[in-house]
């Protein structure tokens, strides 16, 4: 259940931070505005605005395959979020836009090639990742905001527990494969060795750039990785399967990707605020406000902007700027 917790926080997170949410109007609604020309934008806007972001909550539940919205809340949340640093600066990096927002400022660009963060929790394992019966940790599945865009940076990160007296520590991470003639089932992909004073354990970051970007053109080579990091004694310190106390340390992935512009700057058109009576094509703000939903399981961002175009606008128009994202 807290791996259910976990992947339904970290997908709708990067589902918010990397990805828009496609929220087409509604047939009727468009010919109307195509046909008629001009109508009452004022009344349409007040009754519709409700319903537009109705239909956002809609979307988003059932990309993430959800019917209703998980009931769990926002400190049980963070106990399951890993308690590294690339995810730690990440949401105080929104703690601060929040803050900056608050005057209604909050601005969208799509204009702009732009580098964004996924977080990649790994999933259960298949039968193909299970070697003499036993689960590996782990397999990694990649959604479409990785596999479409430019690579920058991939990160695994892994949380060794804390020894007792100053250590050597040896970490391998390798790569499951199709069993070979001699049994084979791994290849290296990173080793490195760590000394690891007493106290409290320490995350460790390890480039895959390489890996992943074979995985990317090769998905079926993707059977998952296995994590290993031994003492002298040969006692295993990183934490693949948390047990008991050990919530949020799951090893995960750091993933930089290059967007690309979603459409280019438009040289016409009017900005309107909620009161404008304005029967011209005029884009309208709309925020969406996940605090007022009730959607304390969302961490970051809280709100966003979903815009929209209503008056006077040409069809083509409104199938460019009508649909609110992100």
């Amino acid at each position: 259940m807290q791996k259910l917790q976990i992947s339904v926080y970290i997908y709708l997170f990067m589902l918010i931070v990397a990805g828009p949410v496609d929220l087409n109007e509604n047939s009727e609604q468009k010919e109307n505005v195509e046909k008629e020309g001009l109508c009452n934008a004022c009344l349409w806007r007040e009754n519709t605005t409700s319903s537009r972001l109705e239909a956002i909550k809609i979307q988003i539940l059932s990309k993430l395959r959800l019917e209703t919205a998980p009931n769990i809340s926002k400190d049980a949340i963070r106990q399951l979020l890993p308690k590294a640093p690339p995810l730690l600066e990440l949401i105080d990096q929104f703690d601060v836009q929040r803050d900056a927002s608050s005057d209604g400022s909050l601005e969208d660009d799509d204009y702009h090639a732009r580098t964004e963060t996924v977080i990649t929790m790994p999933t259960e394992s298949d039968l193909l990742t299970q070697v003499e019966g036993k689960p590996k940790c782990c397999f990694f599945k990649f959604s479409s905001k990785i596999q479409y865009n430019k690579l920058v940076k991939a990160q695994l990160w892994i949380y060794l527990r804390p020894v007792k007296t100053p250590a050597t520590v040896f970490v391998q991470i390798l790569r499951l494969i199709k069993p070979m003639k001699d049994g084979t089932r791994y290849t290296g992909i990173r080793s490195l060795k760590l000394d690891m004073n007493p106290g409290t354990g320490i995350w460790q970051s390890i480039d895959v750039k390489t890996v992943l970007q074979n995985w990317l053109k090769q998905p079926e080579s993707n059977l998952g990785i296995e994590i290993k990091a031994l003492d002298e004694n040969g006692h295993d310190l990183a934490v693949t399967f948390p047990e008991p106390g050990e919530d949020g340390l799951t090893p995960f992935l750091e993933v930089k990707v290059t967007d690309t512009p979603k459409r280019s700057r438009r040289d016409f058109g009017l900005d309107c605020d909620e009161h404008s009576t304005e029967s011209r094509c005029c884009r309208y703000p709309l925020t969406v406000d996940f605090e007022a939903f009730g959607w304390d399981w969302i961490i970051a961002p809280k709100r966003y902007k979903a815009n929209y175009c209503s008056g006077e606008c040409e069809f083509v128009f409104l199938q460019k700027y009508g649909i609110p994202s992100p």
